[in-house]
């Protein structure tokens, strides 16, 4: 396995185990009533709060880019898990420890597409329709999908994009 391959599964590692606390926290505050930010546990100890920095911007495929064109990064377990599509528009709440909370605000138009999964190199993109779209490693990797096999894929119903979601996927027998 290659330092690139090794470095990419580290840090979808440490996107997933981010997002999963992020997730725990916004069950906890459903739980008990409260915002997330209300589970600021260290700024309840010291009587500080956290409400954070909110920042609205359109996912491009792989970032959250706002109005004047700062590109935040969004963790590409999240983007896989929420079936992210070019085009969606996100909240990004920047808490004061400099934590990112993301949250699909506005789903674009969507359309579901069927296609192969191909691998150039470290990347995979999925040929539909005469078209080839990137796809995250993150989502191929949890459908355990590889070169040859058949997805379904979302792309923007209205607008062309170089990035598609996955959405399901036939695995072939090995």
């Amino acid at each position: 396995m290659t330092k690139n391959k090794q470095l990419e599964q580290l840090r979808a590692l440490v996107e997933t185990a981010s997002a999963n606390l992020a997730s725990a926290k916004q069950l906890l505050a459903g739980l008990l009533g409260t915002s997330v930010s209300g589970l600021d546990y260290q700024g309840k100890a010291t009587g500080m709060t956290s409400d954070g920095k909110v920042v609205e911007g359109v996912f491009d495929g792989q970032y959250m880019v706002d109005t004047d064109g700062k590109k935040y990064p969004v963790p590409a377990n999240y983007a896989s898990k929420s079936k992210l599509v070019a085009g969606d528009v996100l909240k990004l709440t920047i808490m004061e420890d400099g934590s990112f909370i993301y949250k699909q605000i506005g789903p674009i138009a969507r359309k579901k597409v069927i296609g192969t999964l191909v691998q150039e190199g470290d990347d995979y993109k999925v040929v539909a329709g005469g078209k080839s779209y990137k796809v995250l490693l993150a989502s191929v990797t949890y459908f355990k999908a590889s070169a040859g096999d058949e997805l379904t894929i979302l792309i923007p119903e209205a607008e062309d994009s170089e990035w598609a979601a996955i959405e399901s996927a036939v695995i072939q027998p090995n």
